[in-house]
């Protein structure tokens, strides 16, 4: 290969680096990635402290979970993969997928009467004395 052809191979290389599409806004560099990296870590320690201050923080434990999850859903989304920079419309769309999903998770854990007191809640076990345990029964009201 020549020289010439190699200068001519490394101009059009070195051209095409720096542009960019839509609006112009530039891809991150790796300083980005590595701060929404550390971002999504203070996150998920702040998650990890939710957990081991369930009984402190009462009833903000799942509302502030839910808050924390879209809040890395968006940050996912945008920087890894890539919707800051793609059109509005795959915006809307995994906005829109967030808000079905967090509705049916609502849904799902009203259902189950997750909001209610803990001793009203089906999923608690007591032991009856002999080392076997039964599942306690919420009532529904029925009569």
């Amino acid at each position: 290969m020549s020289s010439s052809s190699t200068k001519e191979a490394t101009g059009a290389s070195a051209a095409h680096e720096p542009t960019t599409h839509g609006k112009g806004r530039s891809h991150p560099n790796d300083r980005n990635y590595v701060m929404i990296a550390l971002i999504l870590a203070a996150i998920t320690a702040v998650e990890i402290a939710f957990y081991y201050l369930e009984d402190t923080l009462g009833a903000f434990v799942i509302p502030g979970l839910l808050i924390m999850m879209v809040a890395k859903f968006f940050i996912v989304a945008a920087w890894f993969m890539h919707l800051r920079f793609d059109s509005n419309l795959f915006t809307r769309v995994f906005v829109a997928g967030l808000v079905l999903a967090v509705g049916v998770y609502c849904g799902a854990l009203l259902t189950f009467n997750f909001f209610g007191s803990s001793g009203d809640r089906a999923d608690e076990t007591e032991s009856d004395g002999d080392g076997e345990v039964s599942l306690v029964l919420m009532d529904l009201g029925s009569s």
